[in-house]
């Protein structure tokens, strides 16, 4: 397997490191739009590393770089916004591909807190018959959430449930990161699309439907000392990949954001800082979005000064096997005092990353194959739940 990682920020560098570990690849590029971020992201590795520039929102850019290291496996750890270029760039290169997170949306132009636009995913499903043609495999969405969620909503109705009536995947933290009054833990560009956007929920006998931003507030308790967090409704993958494969009456996804976090994301949307669109400031063309991003500090170096544990997981409700009520929560926790002395990577990102690398990994020893655009739920739940434990980060579940 010779692997190509676009992106060498918080989640691609912590990819590396946990591959390093690893011995089912032959080689890996590590690419980035920074020649520097990238070279310093495989230093002190192995011969198998080697670090490139490229231009990923150009799919021949990607293309070419594919060809030059006879790539197989094009695995994208940027930006959504670069999504559809770089699984173009894997598809004419003859490589498979996997993400952590799907083409971007586009909110219903009249209705959008009632029906659906353009569906995360929807440009990366219409070409699934091209690469199933290919003999070609396009993973979508196999970071912690989509992923591993995902994951856990095959195997609960592979292994616990006999009927499902609602999978709810559910995300909270306790973290702190010392010295800021507010310092997102993940990409504040990804984090702004989607609890901005319209959330989407799922139900049978009506499909896919919207609801307003931060929409149907709960209480959810978390496990490991977590405790409670109010979640509230936020625009995900899973809500899309889930009902393709698993059989259920109700999908949501709810994200434990905090009152402050919501209200400085309503502030941003109303002063027009949440916008991709270009806007002139003297005789520069900038977006406001990337402004912001650029006055936060990057997620990737606040881990010496995080405090406490993530946990990303799904809640299943439903009949179990022996035809009685069940309900259960199935997770995934990473203390980030572990996961900085283990990997020196802060939480948030490692748990994203490790995902797509067991998935490789999978994929590399046959466990996993397959051809088209595929979600974590059409693979067998157990061997990447066993893969994953064996990396050293047990999953868990609680009845509830």
């Amino acid at each position: 397997m010779r692997i190509l990682l676009v992106g060498a920020g918080g989640v691609g560098s912590a990819a590396v490191s946990i591959a390093a570990r690893r011995t089912f690849f032959e080689t890996m590029v590590v690419a980035d739009h920074d020649l520097g971020r990238a070279s310093r992201a495989v230093t002190g590795r192995d011969g198998r590393f080697v670090a490139a520039a490229v231009d990923a929102s150009s799919a021949d850019a990607v293309a070419a770089l594919c060809r030059e290291h006879r790539i197989t496996h094009v695995l994208n750890a940027v930006d959504p916004r670069f999504v559809m270029p770089i699984f173009d760039g894997a598809y004419a290169a003859g490589a498979d591909y996997l993400d952590m997170a799907m083409s971007l949306s586009h909110p219903h132009p009249s209705r959008p807190h009632a029906e659906t636009g353009v569906k995360l995913g929807d440009e990366q499903f219409t070409r699934s018959a091209a690469w199933t043609d290919a003999g070609r495999l396009a993973l979508c969405g196999i970071g912690v959430e989509p992923g591993l969620s995902d994951v856990f909503a095959r195997y609960a109705a592979d292994e616990l449930f006999g009927e499902i009536d609602e999978i709810g995947v559910r995300d909270g933290a306790n973290l702190t990161v010392d010295g800021y009054d507010f310092a997102p833990s993940f990409s504040i560009w990804t984090t702004i699309e989607e609890c901005l956007n319209p959330p989407v929920i799922w139900e049978a006998g009506r499909g896919w439907y919207t609801t307003p931003p931060f929409s149907e507030p709960e209480v959810f308790h978390f496990p490991e000392g977590i405790g409670p967090v109010e979640c509230v409704n936020v625009e995900h993958e899973e809500v899309l990949l889930i009902p393709r494969w698993v059989e259920a009456k109700r999908v949501t996804f709810k994200y434990g954001l905090g009152n402050e976090f919501i209200e400085v994301l309503k502030t941003l949307h109303k002063l027009g800082l949440s916008s991709t669109s270009p806007v002139r400031v003297g005789g520069v063309s900038v977006s406001p979005r990337d402004v912001v991003a650029a006055c936060l500090p990057d997620p990737a170096t606040l881990g010496d000064r995080m405090r406490g544990k993530t946990c990303a997981g799904t809640w299943v409700r439903g009949t179990g096997v022996d035809g009685q009520p069940r309900e259960v929560y199935l997770y995934h926790v990473v203390d980030n005092e572990w996961s900085m002395a283990e990997y020196g990577h802060q939480a948030v990102v490692w748990q994203t990353a490790v995902n797509p690398v067991v998935a490789l990994e999978l994929l590399a020893g046959g466990a996993w194959s397959g051809t088209g655009v595929l979600g974590p739920e059409a693979f067998p739940p157990v061997p990447f739940l066993d893969l994953l434990t064996a990396y050293g980060s047990p999953w868990g579940m609680e009845e509830r």
